[in-house]
């Protein structure tokens, strides 16, 4: 691909990383990659010479679409988890502020509950939002039909790409052995992002 080819196709995923969350992140790659499309993520860097929120900016920037689950950012210790709506703002600023290409940016905020972030976040409103209800199947619909809204290509249905997802989890150890690999290392993002990759790749049609 051309740097411009992936600027067009690259998604930002703005999410936690943690045990918890981890079944919705692996399902929005997944359908990241199913779509057609390449998701980018800060985990992707492993660079301790580089702080974390330069890492961001240059994701953001590289990205024109950018998918924002704003469904935990609930009080932990007493103290609210300001992240994903801090990336949000990020991402809304560099569309506003940038150039012609940044200003072509979309995203996407997701929630576990429909339009409550709007409680807490007023000032966004009107960005394209979705929920959840905290379900794979489910994230995995809203982020193709999203997905969908933004290309002239068609796209395969969602519950056709949740299907295929069943699968290749199925698949998983077969495809970790094959790569001589454990399932610890899938909680490195590159290894589970280059094992989705390799799958769809194999196992569906060009889009």
């Amino acid at each position: 691909m051309t740097s411009g080819d992936q600027y067009d196709r690259s998604v930002f995923i703005n999410c936690p990383f943690d045990d918890e969350y981890r079944p919705l992140f692996r399902a929005a790659v997944f359908v990241v990659y199913y779509c057609g499309y390449l998701p980018r993520c800060a985990v992707e860097v492993d660079d301790s010479g580089a702080t974390r929120f330069g890492r961001i900016i240059e994701l953001i920037r590289g990205s024109c679409f950018g998918l924002h689950d704003l469904s935990r950012v609930e009080s932990t210790d007493g103290l609210p988890r300001f992240n994903m709506p801090f990336e949000l703002g990020l991402f809304l600023g560099c569309k506003c502020a940038g150039g012609p290409r940044q200003r072509r940016k979309v995203a996407l905020v997701l929630d576990s509950v429909p339009h409550r972030f709007k409680q807490s976040l007023s000032d966004i409103a009107g960005q394209d939002s979705r929920s959840h209800g905290g379900e794979p199947k489910e994230l995995i619909q809203q982020v193709r039909n999203w997905l969908f809204n933004q290309t002239a290509q068609d796209l395969p249905g969602g519950l056709h790409v949740w299907h295929h997802y069943t699968r290749f989890q199925a698949e998983v150890p077969a495809l970790l052995a094959a790569t001589r690999k454990s399932v610890a290392d899938l909680d490195n993002f590159l290894d589970y992002s280059r094992l989705v990759y390799d799958w769809v790749t194999a196992n569906t049609a060009p889009i």
